[in-house]
């Protein structure tokens, strides 16, 4: 009777996490967000592992899951962007709706809903990805504010940056762009060159920028949508 309420009980920690990253989001504080975005993807790492261990599986898991996954990796971002709306240089062709800007924010939330649902039903996904995953977007975001502040709220960026930014992200959550699964069936290089290069390009990402999880992600899209063919063979 415990066991089966494990699983359940990680994804729960899962969805807290997000709840608390959505506060911090609304009130700036950046650093604590993505902490609790980062450990909210440790715990939807775990859950399904921890699931499948104790063979206790069940449907209502499954629902949880993307429901905490909307927040943690939906809302939780979405409140990052809103924030940060009320940080940028707003031009002053759209001062007259500066208020309502921030509001565009929640446009990610809803994609991400829609691209957890697609995910749940689509059963081209159970090996692979088509379209961006909501962690990895999340995490993108996450990055991007922490790493490029500075420049965000400089006047080399704006809203209007932001909000074409934010509606490609959107894209790229629903589309139907194969993303790289990067699960080794084995190590050999003609099985998994794509994915071998992916890792070699991140080691100058991470020597240049330590803190560059935005850059190894943009890497990531750029990779999946330059090589489409390579990457449904692997």
């Amino acid at each position: 009777m415990i066991k089966r309420h494990i699983p359940n009980s990680i994804t729960c920690c899962n969805l807290i996490s997000g709840c608390v990253a959505t506060g911090c989001a609304f009130y700036g504080q950046y650093q604590y967000a993505v902490l609790m975005i980062v450990i909210g993807a440790v715990f939807d790492f775990f859950d399904g592992l921890v699931a499948r261990a104790l063979g206790v599986s069940s449907p209502i898991g499954k629902e949880l899951d993307s429901l905490a996954d909307v927040v943690t990796f939906g809302v939780a971002p979405s409140a990052i962007i809103f924030y940060l709306f009320h940080e940028v240089h707003c031009p002053e062709l759209l001062m007259p709706i500066k208020h309502l800007l921030p509001y565009t924010a929640f446009l990610m939330a809803a994609f991400s809903a829609l691209r957890l649902a697609k995910f749940n039903l689509d059963e081209r996904q159970h090996y692979g990805f088509i379209g961006l995953p909501t962690p990895a977007n999340a995490l993108f975001w996450g990055s991007l504010v922490l790493s490029e502040h500075a420049f965000l709220v400089s006047l080399k960026f704006n809203a209007v940056f932001l909000f074409l930014f934010m509606l490609l992200f959107c894209f790229l959550l629903v589309s139907e762009v194969p993303m790289l699964a990067l699960k080794f069936k084995n190590f050999s290089w003609q099985d998994n060159k794509l994915r071998y290069i992916f890792l070699i390009g991140c080691l100058p990402l991470l020597l240049l920028a330590p803190c560059s999880l935005h850059l190894i992600i943009l890497w990531y899209v750029a990779i999946s949508i330059a090589f489409p063919r390579f990457v449904k063979s692997e």
